[in-house]
Order: structure tokens, then sequence, then C-alpha cells
């Protein structure tokens, strides 16, 4: 494997081959260890056939070594199975970057998102289909079917931390779940809107780490205290948070203004330490993931269909996948730094693909080229020529979200007519917007809705408590024969959220306005 074989030493690929019981029982010319590296070799050259990968392997060899058929190749692979590349990922996986990495932390917490890539396609066979489903279209069957990815990923390195993958139709929030475990008290969750579930979040707060979530816009938090920089303190599964409600405009040079609206979610409940604002703008970074797998979709699968025609070969080559792309960005990680202040983002995975491909062929980077007893290089072949093509730093543009497919329905999205091509962004503005408190002596701000209009009749009579038949006379609800039973079910769902006190039997109070602090308070 080139230079990659120091990353993924022999020695490593014999003790998890013993480790999962997959190692040869007899002398073999294609011996386990041989299978592990062809597989990551099918991944490093994914856009030829196995016998052209197979030249690509040994083509630096010297010595006399063996031709197999292609049949031979798959049966290696069937003999070799799922374990050992499943493990071989998991010694691999894992943070890459050290503390003192520029990008990599908010304060003293280690960033990560998680999100789902269902673009990856699989040969549309019987025995794929049975476990992944078909592509259903409007007339009829149609396209490939498709495989759902699930990674938890380092933003500041785009490393993988864990990784789990299967058929579509699970959900996103169902393979969240598995990835929390991996979660540590050390990490700062980001995640989009598909991740705001009140289990997935009470799940995440109960590994001990830290949350910022983006939340849909159909919640509506109860407020029950606003901090001076415009969020506020709420309570949702039983889980004690901050909401923040803003606004974002990007302005670009050619005077455009786009933007919208965002409510998030985080466990970092202290306005003095994690300004709102400042928290808004490090949101953005859980776009890293989304860069991640851009380079493993779209530059080292170049955008094609997978190979294998069956589960378990399917499975294999995931893994396999996996564990080159987290290869590749711990050479990056190392050789950037080795600079010190040097972003990670600068590192070229492309870059860094071609120079892992010529030093399969030309064997840089081995035992075999540098001789017996030499040491390597800390950087090496591939870290130098990363360092010699580095990316410029991040610049700031925007243009529109499209998805470059015929028959997707977002071929043509423009929701908010954003310029086709990448336009500068000359300013970015946030505006934190305080949320409507309900209030007594100015109903206009006041919530809409049956919470809302129950928040206005117990902020009126906010020094005592109230019983449910005087809120639903209030309501409109008091009505000779009519149940109250859906509005004593609202209230007691209310209060065991936190929303309201109850201080006895179908008596309720809020606590208003003492306990709230005004947006221009100090």
């Amino acid at each position: 494997m080139g230079e990659l074989t120091q990353v993924v030493p022999p020695e490593l690929v014999d003790a998890v081959l013993e480790e999962t019981g997959t190692r040869e029982r007899r002398l073999r010319e294609l011996p386990s260890r041989v299978g592990v590296y062809f597989v990551l070799a099918l991944g490093l050259f994914g856009h030829r056939g196995a016998g052209l990968v197979w030249g690509k392997l040994v083509a630096g060899l010297n010595a006399e070594v063996p031709r197999p058929s292609e049949k031979a190749l798959r049966d290696l692979r069937r003999r070799v199975g799922v374990a050992p590349l499943r493990r071989l990922f998991d010694v691999l996986a894992g943070p890459l970057a050290q503390p003192s990495t520029p990008g990599v932390r908010y304060r003293r917490w280690r960033t990560v998102a998680f999100d789902g890539c269902g673009s990856l396609s699989v040969p549309d066979h019987e025995r794929n289909r049975s476990w992944l489903g078909r592509v259903e279209r409007r007339y009829g069957p149609g396209g490939y079917p498709r495989l759902m990815l699930m990674t938890l990923c380092e933003t500041g390195t785009r490393g993988l931390i864990t990784a789990v993958f299967g058929p579509a139709t699970k959900g996103e929030t169902d393979y969240a779940r598995e990835l929390c475990d991996s979660l540590t008290t050390d990490m700062l969750l980001l995640a989009d809107r598909a991740f705001d579930s009140n289990e997935l979040l009470v799940e995440v707060a109960r590994q001990g780490a830290q949350f910022l979530v983006r939340a849909t816009s159909v919640r509506r938090p109860p407020v029950l205290a606003l901090l001076p920089d415009g969020s506020y303190l709420t309570r949702i599964g039983g889980l004690p948070m901050r909401v923040i409600e803003a606004q974002v405009q990007a302005r670009t040079g050619d005077g455009g203004d786009f933007g919208g609206a965002y409510r998030l979610l985080t466990t970092l409940s202290d306005h003095r330490t994690d300004p709102a604002d400042h928290l808004v703008r490090l949101y953005h970074e859980r776009w890293e993931i989304e860069t991640a797998y851009l380079a493993l979709r779209h530059t080292l699968l170049r955008g094609r269909v997978l190979r294998s025609k069956d589960p378990v070969g399917l499975t294999q080559e995931m893994w396999g996948l996996l564990t080159l792309y987290q290869a590749l960005r711990s050479i990056m990680v190392t050789a950037v730094e080795t600079m010190p202040g040097c972003d990670p983002d600068r590192a070229g995975f492309t870059i860094a693909l071609e120079a892992a491909r010529d030093t399969v062929v030309s064997l840089v980077g081995t035992a075999a080229a540098t001789g017996p007893g030499t040491s390597s290089d800390l950087v090496g072949h591939i870290g130098a020529r990363v360092l010699h093509a580095l990316l410029p730093g991040r610049r700031m543009r925007l243009s529109t979200r499209i998805v470059k497919y015929g028959t997707s329905r977002y071929n043509s999205w423009n929701r908010d007519g954003r310029p086709r091509d990448s336009t500068p962004i000359t300013a970015v503005v946030i505006t934190v917007h305080p949320p409507a408190l309900p209030n007594a002596h100015d109903p206009g701000r006041a919530p809409s809705g049956r919470w809302g209009q129950g928040c206005q009749i117990l902020a009126a009579n906010s020094n005592e408590a109230m019983h449910t038949r005087d809120i639903a006379q209030h309501l409109g609800l008091a009505i000779a024969g009519r149940p109250l039973s859906s509005l004593t079910a609202q209230l007691c769902y209310w209060a065991r959220n936190g929303r309201l006190i109850r201080t006895a039997p179908n008596t309720y109070k809020i606590t208003l306005p003492d306990a709230l602090t005004s947006p221009t308070g100090p």
C-alpha cells in the first residue's frame, strides 16, 4: 500500500486477523494479510477492475508474485470477510488533532458533528435490494439502491470517530442513537434540524457531552428565563437548556442580501462565557462533515456505484473505504501539525489521494524503498505533497444550494434566490431576537395557540394559582356538559415539562414576570 503501510503496518493487520480469527490455516499464495491490503487497494483505485487493482498493488515488487484470476481474488475477499476490516477501522478511528491544533476546539471542548449521507449507490442486484430495498419513483422503480452512511466526525480535521451504515429506511435519528456511545465529556456536538428530538438530546446529554443543535421551526419551547443577550432558558424533555433565536444575513459584494432564521438549542447556558452571536457563528462549523462526505463520495469514489453485489461484500467494501479515508486524513493532519498555526482545513484531500496512489506503484515510503533500519520521515512523501500545495485560507462565499442530479426534486431548487456562481461575502450580520413573553399589559407580544392563551390568562393572575375550571372559563371552554379532559391533559403535560407549577390537584401557576430579565436589563 505504499506509504499508507506506515499507517496500516503488517503487524497491525496480522494482529487484527488473529483477533478476529480470520488468519489462514495453511500456507497460501494469497494469505489473509494480502486480502486486507487488496480490499484497501480496491478503494484506492476504485475506478479500476479487480485484476488491474492487483497489478497496481504488485507493480513495484521485484520478486515473482502470483497473478491470480478474478475468481481467486473474489475467493480471497470472501475468505477474509468483514470482521478484520471492521476491526481495522475501529483501531484507526478517533480524533486526530492535538489539543493545540488550530480550528478543532471551542474553549475546552472538541467540536464534533454527526450527519447522514444517503447518496451511496450500490449495484442493482436482488441480494442488495433484499437488504436495502428498491428505489421507487413516481412511474415505477428507478435508480440504484441506496446505502445510508452515518458518521461522527471531528469537524476541525474531518477525521471519523465512528460510523454506522445500512438501509436508508431506518432513518438518520435511529442511526444517530448508535453513535451516541462514542461521545465523551470533552466534546461539543453540532447537529442539524433532523437531530433535535427530545430522546436524542437527552441521550447526548447522558454521555456528558455538550451540544449545539438547530431546532425545527415548529418548536415553541417555554421561556423560563430571558438572558441579557436575547437568548432564553427553557426545559425540553426534562433537560434544562438554552435557546438562541437569530436572523443571519450574508451580504455579498454585488449588493445581495441572503439569509434565514435559526433556532439553536444548546446546553451551554452561561451567556457571559458563551455569547449568543459566538454560538451562532460556531454552528457554521457543522458543515465540515458535509466536506468529509464530499471527499468520500466524490473524490475517493468519484460518484461511482460500489462494486459488491451482496450485503456481505458491500459491508466489507464500506469498512475498507472508511479505513482508507481515515488513514489518509491521519497523514494529512500529521503533516499539517508540523507547521505551527496551520489550520487542517488547508490540507487538500485530492492531493493526498493522488500522492498515495503514486506511492503504491513506486513503493515510496515503504521498507522496500527506504531499506531496513531506516527511520521514515514524519511527514513523508504524501505529507510533503500536501504541504507543498496547501489550500488558501477559508473564504467567505455563498452560492445556490442545488442537487446536481437530473431526477432530484432539488435539481433547480433555489428558494431564496442565491446566485448560481460562488459569490464572495463582504459581511455577516447576526441579529438575536428575544422571544415574545406572555404579558397581560402587552397582549400583542403573547404567543398564539392554546399555550399562548393560557400564558396570558395565568400571567394576568400570576399572584394566585388557578383551577382548571377557571382557566377553561377564560378560554371559553366551560360549556355545560362539555368535558375538560383535553385541557386537563395539556395542563398536566406542561407541568411535567416545567412550563407550569402545580400547586394542588388541577391547580396551576406560572412563574412570571419577576423570574424573567428584560432584554435591556443589566
